[in-house]
């Protein structure tokens, strides 16, 4: 526990039946940035994210391999891991759906909204996703192909007739309504906001939330008569069924806060500051998810972010459909930095955007070999060349110094709202001022007065340098969340530390750290690398 302010943000869990594609890591890259950048400003911050493992197409694709179904998920899971290892992503827990703990959040939760009167008996027949659970007819989407899911056209659905436990969403419209209405921001963007407010008012069904002939899950921990189904030997009774793979889901946010094990820790973290998710789970986050926090008596998260789909010719991206890039190819192409920036600054994070692996490379070339990495290598080569490597502090009253605060705040703004691309953008303006700024100062035309013995040449050549050296210091810094391992490396090259540790935790809070001047000392600039080497298009997507 700390009294520094606290920030717990959370990504949805992924589905882990299959490699995982960009398009399903693209959230927690995003996620990853917000919370490198909470913590460089010196909060104590939480990131969670994870894999959701007890879904029916899990069970059977693990049958279909002749695997026991937890080796399978163990093996999948390995995938998931790896890539968001090679993205950097820097969780401060990955939490697994099949972790003990969370085995007992879930059955708390059970218990609480069985005890509040919440959760019945009764029976259900209809058409079933495997990867979203029942759906409603009039939520499906019927062709000459057969009946689909909207959000998973490519899995057969099921028709099922059980009888199962049943958890009174219903009960809860007039409460989510005046919720909505009460707190307007708490789910954004506003589009996405008005049509989960349309759902509520056009009236809310039970839910079923057990499955009573499939054993791949959380033991439900209630029997019909209320009692507990934990056996004697502490083993649970398997005629109780399991708790249904999206209400177990859900719940993991709270899990990873501490609930119900560490009280302390469970008052300290929750509620959470941000869910990051989906646009196809939006309902289940911002109606069911929010019922069932009331029906625990629970406090709501304060925001949450539903972001769109990563498109290919307009198709949503997909393992199946062959249109999906590998993050670990992306990321040998273009670097762990490279495939962070073109992600979030090719895909606006508040709707569907269409890429390509075009798209991902001419961004690259253009923004970070073109613009950034030009930028530090000319600036630092140049101070080699005509200031013996010696770094001048910069001079009060200069052009890109004047410009700067406006475009660090239109930088934060956008973190802020979790708009990253025109935070990125905003950030990029500025670099693009100060490449422009290079070209109009030209310090190859001072240089040469100054050789031809032009004092005041020389004094000017400082401060243009001096200016150059600090705008690439104040970049640095202010990028690093998005390109955490180019930023130490600007910072070495330009003979400053970098005060952070690898995942932005450690160091000083940074606003004042990244302000024009923030304190800088004369000092000497190391020789220049390349940051980002250009990439040639067809090389690439050759290889």
């Amino acid at each position: 526990m700390s009294d520094r302010p606290r920030y717990y943000l959370t990504t949805a869990i992924a589905y882990p039946n299959n490699k995982p594609g960009l398009h399903t890591l693209y959230e927690v890259v995003g996620a990853d940035v917000i919370a490198r950048w909470h913590r460089m400003q010196g909060h104590d911050t939480r990131f969670l994210t994870g894999t959701d493992e007890h879904s029916v197409n899990i069970h059977e694709r693990a049958k279909e391999l002749g695997q026991d179904t937890r080796a399978f998920v163990d093996g999948m899971v390995d995938l998931f891991r790896t890539a968001e290892d090679a993205l950097g992503v820097t969780p401060d827990r990955f939490i697994r759906t099949t972790d003990p703990d969370h085995h007992r959040a879930s059955q708390e939760m059970v218990r609480r909204a069985y005890a509040n009167g919440d959760v019945y008996q009764g029976s259900y027949e209809g058409w079933y996703c495997p990867n979203e659970g029942f759906r409603n007819t009039s939520d499906l989407v019927e062709d000459g192909t057969g009946v689909h899911c909207p959000n998973h056209p490519g899995v057969e659905l099921q028709w099922l007739t059980e009888r199962n436990w049943f958890f009174r969403l219903s009960a809860y419209q007039a409460r989510l309504l005046a919720y909505y209405e009460a707190n307007p921001d708490w789910v954004q963007p506003e589009y996405r906001r008005n049509e989960m407010l349309g759902f509520i008012r056009q009236g809310l069904e039970d839910i079923s939330i057990s499955r009573e002939t499939f054993h791949w899950g959380i033991p439900f921990p209630v029997m019909p008569d209320g009692s507990s189904s934990q056996l004697p030997d502490g083993s649970w009774d398997p005629a109780a069924g399991v708790i249904y793979v999206w209400f177990d889901a859900l719940i993991n946010y709270i899990t990873g806060a501490g609930f119900p094990d560490d009280p302390e820790s469970f008052a300290y973290w929750w509620p959470a500051d941000l869910h990051v998710i989906g646009k196809d789970i939006n309902r289940f986050h911002t109606i069911i998810w929010p019922a069932m926090l009331m029906s625990a008596g629970l406090p709501l998260p304060r925001k949450v972010w539903v972001h769109g789909w990563l498109l290919a010719q307009g198709e949503r991206m997909s393992k199946s459909r062959g249109n999906f890039l590998d993050p670990v190819d992306v990321v040998a192409a273009l670097g762990r930095d490279g495939a962070r920036y073109a992600t979030l600054r090719e895909v606006a994070f508040d709707r569907d955007a269409d890429v390509s692996w075009d798209s991902f490379l001419r961004r690259y070339n253009a923004d970070l070999a073109n613009d950034l990495g030009n930028l530090v290598n000319r600036t630092i080569s140049m101070t080699g060349r005509y200031l013996e490597g010696d770094r001048p502090a910069p001079a009060p009253g200069g052009e890109l110094g004047a410009i700067w605060a406006e475009h660090v705040a239109a930088f934060d703004a956008g973190v802020e709202t979790c708009m990253l691309h025109e935070a990125l953008a905003a950030l990029w303006r500025f670099v693009g001022a100060a490449n422009r700024y290079v070209d109009a100062q030209q310090p190859w035309g001072l240089a040469k007065l100054v050789k031809a013995g032009d004092e005041a040449a020389a004094a000017t050549l400082r401060d243009v340098l001096g200016e150059l050296l600090e705008a690439c210091r104040v970049i640095a810094l202010t990028v690093a969340p998005f390109l955490p391992d180019t930023a130490p490396r600007m910072l070495a090259q330009l003979g400053h530390d970098y005060p952070y540790e690898a995942d932005g935790n450690g160091g000083p809070p940074l606003a004042p750290l990244r302000a024009w001047g923030g304190g800088v000392m004369p000092g000497r600039v190391a020789s220049p690398e390349p940051l980002f080497p250009r990439l040639e298009i067809e090389t690439a997507e050759a290889e």
